[in-house]
């Protein structure tokens, strides 16, 4: 078996809204789009699938997907001037702030 490549489907209520999240908020690329299917979404060493769903989306944490950064207090302002609410999480390895997307799935920035 020859892996190209992998990627991490999230379903999601509104195609636009978190197209809109993660290209304009986060600063990921929308690779293809089909219709209102589907949409490719790559930042940096992460492949996102948007798909869309009619179903119920249960929120809970079974899922996170973590952006390290250099500087985390210039991330998080940044993400605050945007109108996300950060939620600040310390440990004794790493420092991070965790948000979440329109559909409520968590995301963080971490600084190690």
């Amino acid at each position: 078996m020859e892996i190209i490549n992998c990627n991490l489907t999230i379903m999601v209520h509104s195609l636009e809204a978190s197209i809109r999240f993660y290209t304009e908020t986060l600063g990921f690329t929308l690779k293809h789009r089909f219709g209102n299917n589907w949409a490719d979404i790559e930042g940096p060493g992460i492949n996102l699938g948007l798909h869309p769903t009619a179903d119920e989306i249960i929120q809970g944490n079974n899922l996170q997907i973590g952006i390290r950064v250099s500087d985390l207090k210039k991330a998080t302002s940044d993400l605050m001037e945007k109108g996300l609410r950060m939620q600040p999480n310390k440990n004794d390895q790493a420092n991070l702030n965790s948000f979440c997307d329109p559909d409520g799935n968590i995301l963080y920035l971490i600084e190690i």
